[in-house]
């Protein structure tokens, strides 16, 4: 049985997702999450905010009740349009309303914060 590679998404803070992020690549898998400022039915197109930053959300392949103010997280791919502006084609997507938006983001930069740790200590043992 062929097990299919589906890439999890790399955490990423809106606010840090811009043409000069690492991030910001054509069909770069991520995990985003922010605030649903609004959501046109016709086109499936939400728009998510965090931190004054902001990011397209195509959502036509979920089955999710959007709501305007819910806090959302979404998983997909990055599409870059020819504006150089990011929206994400999202294959996943939940609602996280309770989640403490600092708190997770604090979690974030102490995360990357180890990663960066263990690949220093990796290559002083090479």
């Amino acid at each position: 049985m062929a097990s299919a590679d589906v890439p999890s998404g790399a955490l990423v803070i809106l606010q840090q997702l811009n043409s000069s992020s690492p991030h910001f690549k054509q069909g770069a898998s991520l995990r985003v999450t922010g605030k649903l400022q609004e959501y046109n039915v016709e086109t499936a197109i939400a728009v998510i905010a965090d931190g004054g930053a902001t990011l397209a959300i195509d959502t036509q392949h979920l089955r999710l009740n959007l709501r305007v103010g819910s806090l959302y997280q979404f998983i997909g791919e990055l599409s870059i349009q020819p504006n150089n502006e990011g929206i994400l084609k999202a294959r996943v997507g939940r609602n996280v309303d309770g989640m403490d938006l600092n708190l997770y983001q604090q979690s974030l930069k102490l995360l990357s914060q180890f990663q960066s740790d263990q690949v220093r200590q990796l290559e002083q043992l090479h």
